[in-house]
Parts: C-alpha cells; sequence; structure tokens
C-alpha cells in the first residue's frame, strides 16, 4: 500500500531520465559536430588566457564562505520565531536574546582571530 503513494514519484524519475536520454542522443546524432583546434580552445573575453584555468584559492576564501554560509543559516531561525514570537511570550524574546549573544558571541570570535579579514 504505501509503495503505490511513490509511484508518481517513480514514473517521473524513469520519464525524466529517459527524456534526457534521448536529448542527448538526438543533438549528437543530428548536430554539428567538427571541432577544430580554435573551437576547443579556451576563450576568454576575446583574448588568449593567461595562465592555467583552475587556480588555488586561498583558505581564508573558503573560510569566510563557511562563515557566510553558517551565519546565513541560523538568521533563517528568525522568521519562525517572529511568527509565533505573540504566543510564546517573554519565553521567546529571552530565548530569542540567548540565540542573538550565542551569535554575536561567534562573530566577534571570528573576527578577532582575523577570519573576516580579506587580503
Amino acid at each position: 500500500m504505501a509503495l503505490q503513494e511513490f509511484a508518481p514519484i517513480s514514473v517521473l524519475l524513469v520519464l525524466s531520465s529517459v527524456l534526457v536520454v534521448v536529448i542527448l542522443m538526438i543533438s549528437r546524432v543530428l548536430g554539428p559536430h567538427n571541432p577544430t583546434e580554435r573551437k576547443v580552445s579556451p576563450y576568454e573575453s576575446g583574448m588568449k588566457p593567461l595562465g592555467p584555468g583552475s587556480r588555488r584559492m586561498p583558505v581564508r576564501y573558503y573560510l569566510i564562505a563557511v562563515l557566510f554560509i553558517l551565519f546565513d543559516v541560523e538568521v533563517i531561525f528568525f522568521l519562525p520565531w517572529a511568527v509565533v514570537f505573540r504566543q510564546m511570550g517573554l519565553f521567546a524574546l529571552i530565548e530569542m536574546f540567548v540565540f542573538i549573544i550565542i551569535l554575536l558571541v561567534g562573530y566577534f570570535y571570528a573576527w578577532k582571530r582575523g577570519a573576516l579579514e580579506w587580503e
């Protein structure tokens, strides 16, 4: 009985997979395919590229990206809190203050350690 509920999703997955394969096959058979050295060379704004296509990014970039995602996800908790704030009353207000203080402690720690500095 429970598997019948997933039948439409299974049909959708199978049909979409078949459609992808069919479109790729049609494109490969009917599309032009004559690569030349000029066509497969990298292109950057009409100029020849300098250096390798993939460069190593500094660790600070990833650290800032992770911190952004972390604080951004934590801020998402403000909306449900705002929706139920009137029903929860003072308890919700105190809990949100504790949550914001924890966020600020983490923010100031990252700031003090130089994690937000961009060189």
